[in-house]
């Protein structure tokens, strides 16, 4: 009989992530701007600011900003589309994309015009009406910038402010176009350029100040937001998120106080505490939220020894917009050392709770604990599990601190902890209905093994989270495992109750990583899923209305719009992200592959889609490597530098390659590809630098003995 721990082991190295190289070669796309300058599009007007934003529910036919208001509810009051009709629905346009990776942005739609980003960071205008191409804004990411990024070259939106739009780029710029035409009004970089910080988050603008954060804490960078202005682009304040080196002056008040919860020299390591996604923003309060990611290293005791909080890891800080000036946090996971970010989706809400009106924020994080506070000054109001949490047993109402179980900072052995890295629910935003008074979850349940990295050495640009990989892996476990491990990693829509504190209805998938949500005033949600299903529900039961093929994986958050009297109901269609980058056969299991477009629909539609052709997969490996031992060392370091973009087990999820599949032709330029950079501008970079050749040829006989495993498991000689 097969031992829990076995068993739930196999999640280790199959739902784990360390750095390879990935990326697909950028495509050639359209001209700059494909409408000359001398003859602008006339009529929209694109001038939003703030207070059009704030007054946003008097023209519910456009969507101004990343959760359609400041609020970052994502409802929206139209309701032309409703329960009744939507099994009317239909695709009425679709644009396909040049590129082949993860979509997983939010299009602003103003006046009649779509905004949006893709891969590689590229900015895209569109007619929202008819879904003809307006612009397009490549700004040439270099394909090695890729090995930066740990989840795929994805990117989540564009601000839009009086007439400019505003774009993060994955090789940490932030740049500023002309809304009607494209062209590139000012430029700016971010980061440091010698770190590798990405970014893959939609800026917000919030009193004339664009605000970007950044990712990398993976690779060992510090974390931090910044403001620029809107007109020039001019630094206008930066915030960062945990303290340096204390030997130096310290950047805010706030910061001191914070060093104070550290121990040993974190700042060598970086530090972590990214704030890759999740900001809103209260216009009476004045108060920016922004949600910081985890540390760098995840492992606590390698990153911080003697423990502490470690402010202002997995916290929602508040923030005075104009000056950058700290106001209070909440950390959620106090010392985490289980890649627990509080980067989710935050949603501000004005609810009644116990006879009082109370002004809200609500998020629920990695860590599986759903958050209620007071967003005037922090107060915890509750804090209830929305997902199995075998980490901690409840949040302790007087001290809002999490009450851990014993064992679980796997400091004196392995431990078995749910939730995984992937999150109880991660960037996928979530929808508030005020209909409803639910919040819709995009929520899953993965377990996952953490245990120490014995030999750990902390190598800037690497991927450096101090937890073996290799207590286990999905691929390597009997066939009766397998299928075990199958039934239990799922995802859901939890529809959940706020104030009463629980859940009121839910709808089970198949598997993890499913879209955003999208809640209207027609009793409807929107989600589209990992097995390539858009579908519509009841908001106040979940019952399933309407659906149709995307024929790919749909990760990203619907919007809906109108445009002459007519509802529209939209979504960036196109697999990619950390899912099916490195889960192995879990997102294999999705059966689907990229297929990159927005999707758009209307009641009345008869459009379809052109059928795709699925191509056809054909095992021919060189001959086995007959040494067992290269083989072992060689799926140690595929796990230590490949899985991140090639998958637990060199099996593909349908965006990178799967390795399996590489002939014997191909397998005579290895040695090209991974130590030469021939594929450097896809984002495959030349790794002399990290592999030796006998590494590297050992990494090749693992894959090639998977090959051979495949071709066993399917009866062929």
């Amino acid at each position: 009989m097969t031992s829990p721990l076995r068993l739930l082991t196999a999640l280790c190295c199959s739902a784990f992530v360390f750095l390879s190289a990935c990326g697909q070669e950028p495509e050639p796309v359209s001209p700059e701007s494909v409408v000359d300058e001398a003859e602008e599009p006339a009529g929209p007007r694109l001038d939003v600011d703030g207070a059009r934003i704030i007054a946003a529910d008097s023209e519910p036919g456009n969507w101004l900003s990343h959760g359609r208001t400041y609020d970052e509810q994502r409802y929206s009051p139209l309701e032309q589309i409703n329960a009744a009709n939507v099994n009317e629905l239909g695709l009425d346009w679709y644009y396909d994309f040049e590129t082949k990776r993860g979509l997983e942005a939010t299009p602003i739609v103003v006046d009649g015009m779509m905004f949006t980003s893709g891969a590689w960071s590229r900015v895209y205008a569109l007619d929202a009406g008819t879904g003809d191409l307006l612009w397009t804004h490549d700004p040439e990411v270099p394909g090695e910038w890729a090995v930066h990024a740990c989840c795929d070259v994805v990117n989540r939106g564009v601000a839009l402010w009086k007439g400019s739009v505003f774009v993060g780029t994955l090789d940490g710029r932030l740049i500023s176009l002309d809304a009607k035409t494209g062209a590139v009004n000012w430029t700016v970089l971010t980061i440091d350029k010698s770190k590798p910080y990405t970014i893959t988050g939609a800026p917000r603008v919030v009193n004339g100040k664009v605000i970007i954060g950044n990712g990398g804490a993976e690779y060992g960078v510090r974390g931090y937001v910044s403001a620029y202005d809107a007109e020039t682009g001019a630094i206008a304040w930066r915030f960062y998120t945990i303290p340096g080196d204390p030997a130096e002056p310290f950047e805010s008040e706030a910061l001191e106080m914070a060093a104070g919860t550290w121990n040993g020299e974190w700042w060598k390591f970086g530090g972590g505490g990214t704030v890759w996604d999740s900001m809103a923003f209260d216009s009476e309060l004045n108060l920016l939220y922004i949600g910081v990611g985890n540390g760098s290293p995840w492992n606590q005791q390698i990153r911080s020894p003697g423990g502490g909080d470690n402010l202002f890891l997995s916290s929602i800080v508040a923030l005075n917009p104009d000056s950058g000036k700290y106001v209070w946090h909440y950390q959620t996971t106090p010392g985490e050392t289980w890649d627990y970010t509080a980067t989710q989706h935050m949603i501000l809400a004005d609810l009644e709770i116990d006879g009082a009106l109370r002004k809200v924020i609500l998020q629920a994080p990695k860590n599986g604990f759903f958050y209620v506070l007071d967003r005037e000054n922090g107060e915890l109001i509750s804090a209830e599990p929305y997902v199995q949490t075998t980490w901690a047993t409840h949040v302790d109402p007087e001290t809002g601190r999490p009450v851990e179980v014993e064992g679980a900072r796997y400091k004196e052995g392995p431990a078995l902890v749910v939730p995984a890295p992937y999150g109880a629910h991660n960037w996928h935003p979530m929808a508030f209905s005020p209909d409803s008074g639910l919040i819709y979850i995009p929520a899953q349940d993965i377990p996952f093994v953490y245990g120490t990295d014995e030999n750990f050495e902390f190598t800037p640009g690497l991927w450096n989270v101090g937890v073996n990989p290799l207590y286990a892996s999905f691929s390597e476990q009997p066939p009766e495992v397998q299928a075990q491990l199958m039934e239990m990693v799922k995802g859901q829509i939890i529809a959940w109750d706020p104030v009463a504190r629980r859940e009121v209805w839910r709808v089970q998938h198949a598997l993890p990583g499913n879209g955003g949500m999208l809640a209207t005033a027609g009793n409807l949600i929107f989600q589209g899923n990992s097995t390539g299903t858009f579908a519509a529900y009841r908001a106040d039961t979940g019952d399933q209305l309407w659906s149709m093929s995307a024929q790919t994986g749909i990760v990203a958050s619907p919007v809906t719009y109108s445009i002459d009297g007519e509802q529209y109901i939209s979504v960036l269609a196109g697999w990619g992200g950390a899912f099916p980058l490195f889960a192995g056969d879990f997102a294999a299991a999705a059966g689907v592959r990229n297929v990159s477009r927005i999707l758009t629909f209307k009641l009345g539609a008869t459009g379809a889609l052109p059928s795709i052709e699925t191509p056809k997969m054909v095992l021919d490996p060189p001959p086995r490597v007959d040494d067992a031992d290269a083989i072992a060392r060689g799926k140690q370091l595929y796990s230590d530098r490949c899985m991140v973009c090639h998958g637990d087990g060199a099996v593909g999820g349908g965006v990178t390659p799967d390795l399996r599949y590489m002939d014997a032709e191909k397998h005579q330029m290895w040695q090209g590809i991974v130590l030469g950079g021939l594929h450097r501008e896809r984002g495959m970079v030349s790794f002399a630098g990290v592999l030796t050749p006998e590494e590297s040829t050992a990494i090749q006989a693992f894959v090639i003995e998977r090959s051979h495993q495949m071709l066993e498991a399917s009866g062929s000689p």
